[in-house]
C-alpha cells in the first residue's frame, strides 16, 4: 500500500508577500520566515532562466522568486517527501503548475547535468545542540554538520551551467565558511549584510557568486530591517511585503 507523505503532517495555511502567495506548511518544526523572502529577493534571475532551490521545504523562497520574475522555470529540490508533497500543492494552488515543479532529492547528490542558470539556498547553519530537537524535520532544517555548506555549494557547482550564479543566506558570523566554500569554482562574490536595527550587529549575510567568474569581491550597502523606533524600514517593507528585489546583480 502506498503511503501519502503528507498524511502525518498537521499543516497551516499562511499568506506571504502581503497575500500574493498562500502556502501550506507544517504546524510544528521548521516554518518559513523572513530568510526565505530575503533570499528570493536577492536572486538575479531574468526572463528565461532555469532556477533550482536547494532544500526548498514547502517552496517559499522559490515561489516568491517566481512571483517576482514570472518568466522563469523553478525546480524545488527537497529531501523530505512530506515537505516536497506540500511544495507540489503550493505550486498548484498558486497557479504555477506550468512554471514550477517539486523534486524529492538530496541536493548534495551529483546533478545529472549542469542545467541551471541560478541556484538559491538557505542551508541549515546551527551547530547541533547538546539536546537535539525531538522533531526530525526541525533537526534537518536547522542543524548543520561541519561540511554541510561545502557539500551544498558543491552540489550547486555541479548543477549550474558555466556563468550561472548561486545565492545563499547564512548566519552573519559565518563569512569565513562561505568564502571557503565558494573558493572552489566561484568568483565575483557579492555580499549584502542584513542588520535587525541601527547600531546592532548583522544577523544574516546574503551572498551571490558566479560559477567560473573572476571579478573581485564586493561588499554592498546593508539592508536594515527596523529603524530606531523598531518600525520596519521602507526598504524592508518593499522586500518582505511588496516582493521587491535586492541589488545583488549577476556577476
Amino acid at each position: 500500500m502506498t503511503t501519502n507523505p503528507e498524511a502525518t503532517l498537521d499543516v497551516t495555511d499562511d499568506a506571504i508577500l502581503n497575500g500574493r502567495l498562500r502556502l501550506y506548511q507544517p504546524r510544528r518544526g521548521h516554518r518559513f520566515g523572513h530568510d526565505a523572502i530575503l533570499l528570493a529577493a536577492a536572486v538575479p534571475a531574468a526572463r528565461g532562466d532555469r532556477v533550482a532551490e536547494f532544500g526548498a521545504g514547502v517552496g517559499a523562497a522559490g515561489l516568491a522568486l517566481l512571483a517576482r520574475v514570472p518568466e522563469i522555470e523553478v525546480t524545488l529540490i527537497e529531501i523530505d517527501p512530506g515537505l516536497s508533497a506540500l511544495a507540489r500543492r503550493n505550486i498548484d494552488r498558486n497557479s504555477f503548475s506550468g512554471r514550477a515543479r517539486a523534486v524529492t532529492r538530496d541536493v548534495t547528490a551529483p546533478a545529472e547535468d549542469a542545467a541551471y542558470d541560478r541556484v538559491l539556498m538557505n542551508p541549515p547553519f546551527n551547530e547541533a545542540p547538546l539536546q537535539p530537537s525531538p522533531d526530525p524535520r526541525r533537526r534537518t532544517a536547522h542543524e548543520a554538520t561541519p561540511d554541510l555548506l561545502q557539500r551544498w555549494i558543491g552540489g550547486a557547482r555541479s548543477a549550474l551551467r558555466d556563468g550561472g550564479t548561486v545565492t545563499l543566506i547564512w548566519r552573519a558570523e559565518g563569512l569565513t565558511d562561505i568564502l571557503a566554500a565558494l573558493a572552489d569554482g566561484f568568483g565575483a562574490v557579492s555580499i549584502l549584510p542584513v542588520y535587525p536595527a541601527p547600531g546592532r550587529a548583522a544577523v544574516r549575510l546574503i551572498v551571490t557568486a558566479g560559477k567560473g567568474a573572476r571579478a573581485p569581491l564586493r561588499m554592498l550597502a546593508p539592508l536594515i530591517l527596523n529603524d530606531a523606533l523598531a518600525c520596519p524600514t521602507a526598504d524592508a517593507e518593499a522586500v518582505l511585503r511588496q516582493g521587491a528585489g535586492l541589488p545583488l546583480r549577476a556577476p
